[in-house]
């Protein structure tokens, strides 16, 4: 397939986020790679996504799980070379495939040169003038300098032994760099070219909203950082200004950073695109993805919302329209690396405090796999007959449940150190991917080595394999691969929808005459809408009268000029 040249491609995008470390090993070391995500690219193809997006494969002692970043233009040597990613991205354009990148600006890890560099240097120095350095308090700068707190616990100041300390709202591992220096502006600058130059496609920022600081604030030393509400950060402080002067996240002068950005990627023939990771209230995420700065941002609500059609209509309909009002296109996304995947949330009982869940090994309450996976697949459906760019995360197309029992010693995301045991964190999201029916690692690793996975796979992977579903009807595999194709076919880029509710039922019309049908009940539904079925989410017969309990159907309509509502 010849990728073909289209500066709006990010529009209506299904981009399928690959965590390197977990997705396929072609060593047999037990750490995924870049050689063994190559392998892997026709797996991609095949589904039918348009673009995969690549989590951290730089440099890194893995304080993050790669977001502690050594150096921005080079591989971890773990993971390959730059051969490696030339390699991917070369094999991914001849499959018709775009490639997206993470960029990680708020922090870099602390083997960064620029680092050492600061903490061989006197306080006031160059070096240190380019992370966030302040003097502590106390007689001899003991204390640190005020009370936050970091967002995986603790205290947000590390001390260097010299009456100063250095900000990290992360691990102490990530000290947070000082966008108000010129240098760090340009630096960044040049990485965006460096990848740019080498063919990515796009990037995807991480903490977007965390880059412009006022540490001269006096609600800065009062206030403490906290934990989102799906187990992991949402980079919101219990009492946050939300008018762009908050002193920390989300201020007003982040936006003069990306509009420097925007004028990078736009020196490209097509301009490069990038989406914005911005836990902000909905008002203000907008204003990342004008096309003067970022052009898209992602859109959170259904990483949080209930198995509830009120809650997914009002969602989705907010959403529709933020995006609208700056000539953007809307976000779709129900999983990623930090939460825990869609298919058990909606397993569990309603207002289940996944945090305390995962320290139950997922237990306590029992977790109800069938209603949870039927459940998501009807989610997908749904998102997939948005107008706009869905993100897929690996494994959701097998229809992985979150891995709830990780044995203690193997956990490595640090929320569980720094909490003092209080969260376990996201490694269970983060689990490697199962590729074949059985084998000591279900093909994540050759089994000519005796590799030992960094989070141990479940039995269960192997029923859930890319082999166990492959050409098997009705797996969730073969739906997402329809689901797409379908999509591809007869959903048109452009198009507006309509979103209303009719009870248990959420109802998209589409003005390319597609309508897609969401029953939330645990019952069936009268499906009073003409059209002919183009593919439900439940493998089953269809009685042409009703829709089956928490299943989406997709029908043709007719055209009409709906619009978002």
């Amino acid at each position: 397939m010849v990728l073909r040249a289209d500066a709006g491609w990010w529009r209506d995008a299904v981009v399928y986020q690959v965590y390197p470390r977990a997705f396929a090993d072609s060593t047999g070391d037990g750490v995924g790679d870049l050689r063994g995500v190559r392998s892997r690219l026709p797996h991609l193809a095949d589904l039918g996504v348009d673009a995969v997006w690549l989590s951290p494969f730089y440099p890194s002692a893995l304080a993050d799980g790669g977001y502690d970043v050594d150096d921005y233009c080079a591989v971890d040597p773990q993971l390959g070379t730059l051969a490696d990613i030339d390699g991917i991205i070369a094999d991914a354009h001849d499959l018709g495939l775009r490639v997206i990148v993470d960029i990680v600006p708020n922090h870099s890890s602390d083997r960064h040169a620029w680092f050492r560099a600061a903490l061989a240097t006197a306080p006031g120095s160059a070096e240190r003038a380019r992370y966030v350095f302040r003097d502590g308090r106390g007689a001899r700068g003991e204390l640190p300098p005020n009370e936050w707190k970091s967002l995986f616990g603790g205290s947000a100041w590390h001390p260097v032994g010299d009456g100063q300390w250095y900000l990290h709202l992360f691990a102490p591992e990530q000290p947070d760099f000082d966008w108000s220096n010129p240098e760090v502006r340009q630096m960044f600058h040049d990485v965006l070219r460096f990848w740019a130059d080498r063919g990515v496609d796009g990037f995807r920022v991480d903490v977007a909203h965390g880059l412009a600081k006022d540490l001269s604030d006096p609600l800065a030393s009062a206030t403490a950082l906290s934990m989102g509400p799906v187990g992991t950060m949402d980079a919101t402080p219990t009492e946050r200004r939300t008018d762009g002067t908050d002193p920390l996240f989300d201020r007003d002068e982040v936006h003069e950073i990306f509009a420097g950005w925007r004028c990078v990627l736009d020196e490209y023939d097509p301009p490069r695109s990038a989406v914005a990771e911005a836990w902000v209230p909905p008002h203000r995420r907008a204003l990342y993805a004008r096309p003067t700065e970022l052009g898209q941002a992602f859109e959170f609500a259904l990483l949080e919302a209930e198995w509830d059609v009120t809650a997914f209509a009002e969602a989705i309909r907010e959403n529709l329209a933020l995006a609208a009002s700056v000539g953007s296109s809307s976000t779709w996304v129900l999983s990623n690396h930090d939460v825990v995947r869609h298919a058990t949330r909606y397993g569990l009982p309603t207002g289940t405090d996944t945090a305390a869940w995962l320290l139950t090994d997922g237990r306590d309450p029992v977790e109800d796999r069938v209603r949870g996976l039927r459940r998501a697949r009807a989610a997908t459906m749904l998102i997939l007959a948005l107008p706009g760019s869905t993100y897929l995360y690996q494994g959701e197309e097998l229809g992985l449940a979150e891995v709830a029992d990780l044995p203690r010693h193997t956990l490595q995301d640090p929320i569980w150190q720094r909490s003092a045991a209080s969260r376990k964190g996201r490694d269970g999201a983060r689990v490697p991917m199962p590729w074949t029916v059985d084998g000591p690692h279900f093909g994540f690793s050759p089994e000519t080595r005796d590799a030992a996975s960094p989070l141990p796979q479940p039995a269960w992977f192997g029923d859930q394999s890319v082999a166990a579903q492959s050409g098997t009807p009705g797996s969730t595999l073969e739906l997402y691969e329809t689901a797409l194709a379908t999509r591809r076919a007869r959903m048109d880029r452009g198009a507006t929808c309509l979103v209303t509710v009719e009870g248990p039922l959420l109802v998209v019309d589409r003005t390319d005459g597609t309508r897609s049908v969401t029953n939330f009940s645990d019952r069936p539904a009268p499906l009073r809408f003409p059209g002919e079925v183009l593919l439900a989410s439940t493998h089953r017969e269809l009685d042409a009268a009703t829709i089956p309990p928490e299943t989406t159907v997709w029908l043709a309509a007719e055209r009409s000029d709906a619009a978002i509502e």
